[in-house]
């Protein structure tokens, strides 16, 4: 079958649905995580924070948000990470569902740093509200195009430093690998299904250039990264 990937897929993921609940979704969330480390996917967020932190003045707490955190994976990998021992860190993962936020902090106890809100990015965020860095970890890909330009336009006066965005390169080659690697890790009918088209909704560089370039009074560096993803640095 061929697979088109001239523009992007507007096709829903049944995880978009943030009433689902249960054994299915937090399966979901977990092989997902897995499948990201597998594959390197958490290295190209830390290259993106590592690329930001040079512009952070030593001292203070680096406060850390990260968008769509699913599980808490990423938050935790930076909890661990051993080039942040020295930093004070205050990692916050925002999830629309409530079910993956209660998910991510039973995984993140004992993590005192990490804390999680339910909450729609959507919605305004308090006035005086800021982060340092803000991270948007395999999420952008769930918005349409139009989401992503008012999105990232409100949230950057949110933000003091950067934003990281590390998100699927849509490929004919990328959408075949999951195909093999949902054998492989035994993914049930829906994280495969909704990962191919996770996949169709992904991006091509042209793509990242044109919300760079409608962004403006940014400067955004957008970088290939393996398995078939696109880092894209916004500094603020």
């Amino acid at each position: 079958m061929r697979i088109d990937t001239s523009n992007r897929s507007t096709s829903s993921e049944m995880m978009d649905d943030f009433s689902m609940q249960g054994p299915v979704l937090t399966d979901a969330l977990d092989k997902i995580a897995a499948v990201n480390r597998f594959l390197g996917g958490n290295r190209v967020t830390l290259e993106g924070i590592a690329a930001l932190l040079g512009s952070i003045a030593p001292g203070g707490v680096l406060r850390i948000v990260d968008v769509g955190c699913g599980n808490g994976d990423m938050l935790r990998t930076l909890a661990r990470y051993p080039a942040f021992k020295s930093l004070k860190l205050e990692l916050i993962g925002i999830d629309a569902n409530q079910a993956s936020v209660e998910h991510a902090r039973k995984l993140s106890a004992g993590f005192p740093d990490i804390s999680y809100r339910c909450m729609d990015i959507f919605d305004p965020l308090e006035e005086g509200w800021t982060c340092d860095i803000m991270l948007f970890t395999l999420t952008l890909h769930h918005f349409s195009d139009r989401q992503i330009l008012t999105l990232l336009g409100r949230l950057k006066n949110h933000v003091r430093t950067g934003i990281v965005v590390n998100d699927l390169q849509r490929s004919t080659t990328a959408y075949r690998l999951f195909q093999a690697l949902s054998f492989v890790f035994g993914l049930s009918d829906m994280s495969r299904e909704d990962g191919l088209v996770s996949i169709l909704r992904g991006f091509k560089k042209r793509d990242l250039l044109a919300y760079d370039k409608k962004l403006g009074r940014v400067q955004g560096t957008i970088k290939w990264r393996w398995a078939f993803r696109y880092l894209w640095i916004i500094r603020i």
